[in-house]
């Protein structure tokens, strides 16, 4: 039996589907999104696994995303072992290779070494995801329990970013880290990565960025570093720039241009004041990183400037933070 987190939902008659972030104004909306979450729930319970490593003594989630046994996760899940127990809602258990990981963007992938046809669940796209679109969380909560099947959570995108993350009002807890975000239309949309503030605000790593990486991680690379500040991540897109102290004005004032930079590539000073992005306005220094971290390495961004008493227009293209600051 599956237990959905929609209390006090009646079960009336479905005219129409419910699109991904349309409002819930009547009971019948309530009930036609119930029935959604509870099909896309059926579905993807069977391809929800935990993970359970002997070497480490910790456990975690995961997904199968191939009839082969391809296992998506969280890299901390995986960290410091080369083998775990795959362990899937039947309780059937069996044995489970580490391929590649991705710390930076705490993504990870597993495969089952047993032949089989494993049930498994299609990939969706992560970067249409907007603040308001209804999302369905599964994991084995508190690790596997064979008591019952793994909990399902329901709620929003809460926001985008910084880089491929997504936050959602979904409640986690420990043992849901790698599992499985899913749309309505039950497709993978992203890896659960870390609790937030509260147990109802937390942070995904979206399924793009395993599309990103895919064949180093399915060739077994692993690369990055784990952080807790996301701003911090060593593929983070930078502009190559010192942001200033703003006094009174709205904007960012550039401090210090670093030397051979995608700023100074493209002609940013000292004393210029950045204004905008891809002509959205630009109020201070958490704006700019706002936007940035939604951009990505090599992408394009036109910088509105105001240098002296000059309104400018500069074209930077992005690089990664660990590119620039190792090349230095």
């Amino acid at each position: 039996m599956i237990s959905l987190g929609l209390a006090c939902l009646w079960l009336l008659p479905v005219a129409a589907v419910l699109h991904a972030s349309e409002a819930s104004r009547t009971l019948q909306d309530l009930a036609k999104l119930e029935l959604r979450v509870e099909a896309v729930a059926t579905k993807v319970m069977p391809a929800t696994v935990a993970l359970l490593s002997e070497k480490t003594g910790s456990s975690g989630s995961g997904v199968v995303t191939t009839a082969d046994g391809l296992v998506l996760t969280a890299a901390h899940v995986v960290q410091g072992t080369a083998e775990l127990v795959v362990v899937f809602p039947d309780g059937k258990q069996v044995p489970g290779k580490v391929l590649g990981a991705n710390y930076s963007k705490d993504i990870a992938m597993v495969q089952i070494t047993d032949k089989g046809s494993w049930p498994y669940v299609e990939r969706g796209v992560s970067k249409p995801l907007a603040a308001g679109d209804w999302v369905i969380a599964l994991g084995h909560s508190a690790g596997f329990d064979p008591g019952r099947t793994p909990p399902v959570r329901f709620g929003r995108v809460i926001s985008k970013g910084p880089g491929n993350f997504l936050t959602t009002d979904c409640t986690l807890i420990g043992g849901d880290s790698g599992g499985p975000l899913f749309d309505l239309d039950g497709k993978i949309v992203g890896i659960h990565s870390s609790i937030g503030v509260s147990i109802s605000n937390n942070n995904h790593a979206g399924i793009d960025g395993f599309r990103d990486d895919w064949d180093r991680l399915l060739a077994g690379e692993g690369w990055g570093r784990l952080s807790l500040n996301p701003f911090a991540n060593p593929e983070m897109p930078v502009l190559g720039i010192e942001m200033g102290l703003a006094r009174r004005v709205k904007g960012v004032p550039v401090e210090m241009v670093v030397p051979r930079s995608p700023a100074a590539a493209a002609g940013v000073r000292p004393g210029d004041l950045i204004l905008a992005v891809d002509g959205s306005e630009i109020r201070n220094g958490n704006e700019l990183l706002q936007v940035l971290a939604k951009k990505q390495a090599g992408e394009a961004v036109k910088l509105g400037v105001l240098r002296e008493d000059r309104n400018l227009e500069f074209k930077v293209t992005l690089a990664r933070r660990d590119k620039l600051f190792q090349d230095r």
